[in-house]
């Protein structure tokens, strides 16, 4: 059986680079949690950005919401006027597209924004929804029994974890 290596500093580089290329003036980050605040976070320090970014969670709006429940601190927290607002939306790993349109009806629940943006660090493929990035790092293909995870040290170093369930 082969391990899967992936090198989650040199994409979160990637990253950076196409965030870069499509952000705007004005642009505010939101970071799906808990691996995309992790990601919104550091790219709001990278990019300089004064405002801090926004969490966002799917756990309300989920299609499985009656199995899952509700994690700990799982909490949105949005501290500016989504409305008419442009937004750069941040996710550690994209698959089936389901948290995406969760997290969606969470925003809308804010208010209408005039763009929503994604960006994520791994597109899994799977898709059960048409969903897809605007900045996407790396596609990999991973077999469904299996999940891809990041972590972050101490010191904020990224690392990925493959999981079997």
């Amino acid at each position: 059986m082969s391990t899967l290596a992936l090198d989650a500093e040199a994409l979160y580089l990637e990253l950076l680079a196409g965030v870069r290329a499509l952000f705007r003036p004005g642009m505010r980050l939101i970071g799906v949690t808990s691996g995309g605040v992790w990601l919104a976070e550091r790219l709001q320090r990278d990019m300089n950005l004064a405002q801090r970014p926004g969490v966002i969670s799917s756990s309300m709006h989920r299609d499985d919401f009656a199995r899952r429940g509700v994690t700990a601190g799982a909490q949105t927290q949005i501290d500016f006027d989504v409305n008419d607002a442009h937004i750069m939306l941040l996710d550690d790993v994209l698959y089936t597209g389901r948290t995406i349109r969760a997290v969606l009806n969470e925003l809308f629940d804010f208010g209408r924004p005039a763009s929503v943006k994604l960006a994520v660090l791994v597109d899994r493929g799977g898709r059960e929804l048409p969903v897809q990035a605007d900045v996407c790092a790396t596609r990999i293909i991973l077999p469904a029994g299996q999940s891809l995870a990041l972590s972050r040290s101490g010191a904020g170093v990224f690392s990925f974890n493959v999981e079997v369930r």
